[in-house]
């Protein structure tokens, strides 16, 4: 549907969830006139801070992200599931505030996290560059307050063994004019039995202070809650009934996982909540799809406590009373004609630059210099998009010359550095180009020698990976029609429940993200080897 049925009213149209399948979590919603934005988080993959438009809360369109540049952040030689978590996206006096966390570390209780401000007249930019805020805590958020005071408020972490290392809610005065925090920090919100809180978001609603913020983790204990005061500072008093929002104790619910969420206000006061969830594959069973955003219906009495109905989120909910604003459907293939990659695509630990990304040297063509080896975490070549729905594929053809076995250009379904699948051609010992499969699960690698396909005379070669449920399939075409690689792969170890490992007690590793598709160059010699990719197609079955 295109643009001009923008004066159709949604009064009786639905919300389907999720509204951002895929890697879309801790969403951040914000609007601004008459438009809405969801910002989310985007971990190790440039660009940071992704970010969707609606004018309607039914439709969403992806503008790409915000942090394009090194300027605003750097992620080289960063973690698994470190980098950008939690970004908040606030909007006073004509001005976008963008606060966002980078999470450099896991280990031994330790985050090191540091907080940075980036400010813009306008979404798509130009952004400032960044105010570094602090460092004692993730999750930072800006509150304006009625007085013409912003405040930012963040988690407040406790190294110490022993201690709770999810210290409570702190909150700190932000002068605008000086671009600095000012004053001392003071603990607003020290959480409820439940624990882990995070997520703090602050609002002003008839004559109270309302403190949003996540629990219980984000995995299948996640919930929302709520707590009031009439001053700034506190003391905050919890919803006495309860989460705003949980599935937890449900495995019935499509939607688990529910969580860290955000409210908006339409122009006729309607309230919407922006969270987090999760679709495990089988009851609390691995979640390919990682953490997606859903939207629910908020029902806010006056003087009273907003609720959602069953306190539980469900798979759809009624519309607000706004013009329905549906956006131009996607282009299934990307043909790479435009000078910049679109906003579909993510680059990973390094922004989409043209020292390893060429869409002009070759038109129609999007050029992948090789880099770094699948563990490799400063300059790895890897373009990739999230994968949305249980069955999907993602095709392409590429033209590949690799000089010898350290050069491989392919297609992947990845996850992170220790769990992938790859098809990719390269160079055997003999001088053939070859096509090969290899997969990596928790680290350890297997190989399929036996599926070794000889290329050498093609000289475009057509590779496709689809999402078949919990199956990874692989195809190619050296020109005379599409060939199943006769392997099945498991699909449910590119999950963030397959990627965590906890030892004494201890995240060693964790996993945030979701599942990819994409196109992967690898050079591992550094001899300038590249791939030129003709075309991408992505689908959902």
């Amino acid at each position: 549907m295109s643009t001009e049925t923008a004066d159709v009213a949604t009064t009786t149209r639905s919300i389907r969830n999720p509204v951002l399948a895929g890697f879309h979590p801790d969403p951040s919603i914000l609007r601004v006139d008459d438009d809405y934005y969801l910002a989310t988080s985007t971990f190790e993959w440039y660009p940071g801070v992704r970010v969707h438009h609606s004018r309607d809360l039914v439709h969403w369109r992806a503008l790409g992200g915000i942090i394009t540049e090194r300027r605003l952040l750097d992620l080289r030689g960063c973690g698994d599931s470190n980098g950008v978590w939690a970004p908040d996206l606030t909007w006073h006096d004509g001005e976008f505030f963008l606060v966002y966390s980078d999470v450099a570390s896991f280990a031994s209780g330790y985050w090191d996290p540091q907080n940075f401000l980036v400010t813009a007249r306008d979404i798509a930019g130009p952004w400032s560059d960044p105010v570094r805020l602090h460092g004692r805590g993730f999750d930072a958020s800006f509150f304006h307050d009625d007085d013409g005071t912003t405040w930012v408020l963040s988690m407040s972490a406790d190294w110490r063994p022993g201690r709770d290392r999810f210290g409570g809610i702190e909150i700190q005065q932000y002068d605008r004019a000086s671009r600095r925090l000012v004053g001392r920090p003071r603990l607003l919100f020290t959480g409820t039995p439940v624990g882990l809180t995070e997520g703090p978001h602050l609002y002003r609603h008839e004559g109270w202070y309302w403190l949003v913020t996540a629990e219980g983790g984000t995995s299948w204990e996640h919930q929302v809650t709520v707590a009031r005061s009439r001053e700034l500072f506190g003391p905050y008093e919890v919803d006495p009934d309860g989460p705003l929002l949980t599935s937890a104790g449900r495995p019935e619910l499509r939607l688990q996982k529910a969580g860290h969420g955000s409210l908006v206000q339409t122009p006729r006061g309607e309230w919407y909540l922006a969270h987090l969830v999760g679709r495990p594959y089988t009851p609390l069973g691995n979640c390919v799809l990682g953490r997606e955003t859903a939207i629910q219906r908020v029902e806010w009495p006056a003087g009273d406590w907003p609720r959602i109905p069953g306190g539980v989120p469900a798979d759809e909910v009624t519309a607000p009373d706004l013009p329905a604003h549906p956006w131009p459907a996607e282009p299934a293939t990307d043909h790479f004609d435009d000078p910049r990659l679109a906003p579909s695509w993510s680059t990973l630990r390094r922004p989409a630059s043209e020292d390893w990304l060429d869409l002009r040297s070759r038109p129609s063509y999007l050029r992948i210099h090789g880099g770094q080896s699948p563990v490799g975490r400063r300059t790895p070549s890897l373009v990739a998009r999230r994968v949305g729905a249980t069955h999907c594929s993602l095709e392409t053809v590429v033209e590949f010359d690799p000089v010898d076995h350290r050069q491989l250009a392919g297609i992947t379904a990845y996850y992170n550095t220790l769990n992938w699948h790859h098809l990719y051609l390269t160079r055997d010992d003999d001088g053939r180009v070859v096509l090969n499969l290899l997969s990596c699960d928790s680290g350890r690698r297997t190989a399929y020698p036996e599926m070794s396909v000889d290329t050498d005379r093609a000289d475009r070669v057509g590779l496709r990976a689809t999402f078949d449920g919990p199956v990874v399939r692989f195809d190619y075409d050296l020109g005379a029609g599409w060939r199943q690689v006769p392997v099945e792969l498991d699909a449910t170890i590119l999950s963030d429940e397959h990627a965590a490992l906890v030892i004494d007690g201890e995240p060693a590793a964790w996993g945030f993200t979701g599942a990819f598709l994409g196109l992967w160059v690898q050079d591992l010699g550094g001899d300038g080897g590249y791939a030129d990719f003709d075309l991408a197609t992505y689908q959902e079955h």
